[in-house]
């Protein structure tokens, strides 16, 4: 078996930096070691908390199970064609390495996911996105393991319902299903999603447009507008972009005419507001109360300053909905996933 720890503190595996402990926690290096971990689980009766990097999760309490956080490695590439690769990447690698890895290969298809937090196996779970791409946009298929009886399965794109930030593992494979292994389809090209204007912008300083200025570019655009997790803890966009019939946005419109909407090609007929604009438009941006508040360059984050509670954040990013919802009319919710 696995060596497992016991009464583990998970301060340093949350990037909130909150105190929790696990009764149990198990790192394996290979698929074998998560099929045994869950093995001993299932007869022992102990639940299971599949962890990644803890870039999207709040723990509000203990918990009384296992918490299991994979550590395989391996980028394989298992299909070469004239115009793409298919990579098979392990659900532990980190995600920014993949990215990396995939720039410096030249193969195009997650570069505007540059810098996000977290590891290659979170990434299906909540669909990450940024600067107009998603992960949906370049997975091929995943495999994986079902917790509960320790079945293996393999899911193509189209089995796992990808819509914005979500999938079928945050909705009916919830706490069900450990993702081993995600194999990318990745071109060899330049059809780059550069439409935003702050990276249009950006990528102005370096003279040429290719992999490497654009993750560059972005790195950049993250590191100005969102702090350092090591420094004043937080999860990123605490809040997701709400997405609404059009008639809905055109009702908003006519009482805030400078409000930012943006189409919402996930679904029809809809489309997607700034929850970052409505936050500001509350005078929340850099508001604080005691450890908790929002932080002052970019309202969809929230952080913690230091010696702050699961309990605050949670208090609190429930004032801040409330403000938004008197005002607007508007539901935001959250992105990360409270334990």
């Amino acid at each position: 078996m696995n060596k497992w720890e016991e009464n583990k503190s998970l301060k340093p595996f949350n990037t909130f930096g909150f105190e929790a402990k696990a009764r149990y926690f198990a790192t394996p290096d290979s698929t074998e070691g998560i099929e045994e971990t869950l093995e001993t689980c299932r007869k022992n009766s102990i639940p299971v908390f599949i962890l990644g990097g803890g870039s999207n999760v709040v723990f509000s309490k203990d918990f009384d199970g296992l918490v299991l956080c994979p550590r395989t490695d391996r980028i394989s590439i298992s299909r070469k064609c004239m115009e793409s690769r298919t990579l098979v990447v392990s659900a532990g690698v980190v995600w920014d390495d993949f990215v990396r890895y995939t720039v410096e290969n030249n193969l195009m298809g997650v570069e505007n996911l540059s810098g996000i937090p977290g590891t290659v196996g979170a990434a299906p779970v909540q669909n990450i996105g940024a600067y107009g791409m998603e992960a949906k946009d370049s997975i091929y298929a995943l495999f994986g393991i079902m917790i509960d009886d320790g079945q293996p399965f393999f899911m193509e794109n189209r089995d796992c319902k990808f819509t914005y930030r979500s999938s079928i593992f945050k909705n009916e494979l919830k706490w069900k299903a450990i993702i081993t292994r995600v194999a990318f389809k990745l071109a060899k090209g330049r059809r780059f999603k550069i439409e935003r204007e702050d990276l249009q912008e950006e990528l102005r300083k370096y003279g040429t447009i290719n992999l490497s200025s654009i993750r560059q570019s972005i790195l950049n655009l993250r590191a100005a507008k969102l702090p350092d997790p090591g420094e004043l803890g937080n999860a990123g966009s605490f809040f997701k972009n709400p997405v609404v019939e059009q008639a809905e946005a055109d009702r908003l419109l006519e009482l805030f005419p400078s409000m930012p909407v943006y189409s919402a090609s996930t679904f029809d007929d809809k489309v997607k507001l700034s929850a970052g604009w409505m936050i500001e438009n509350c005078s929340l941006k850099g508001y604080r109360e005691n450890n908790i508040g929002v932080y002052d360059r970019q309202a969809l984050v929230l952080v913690n300053y230091g010696g702050g509670t699961a309990n605050e954040l949670i208090l609190f990013s429930r004032m801040v909905q409330d403000r938004v919802f008197e005002k607007f009319g508007v539901k935001i919710e959250p992105e990360v996933d409270i334990v």
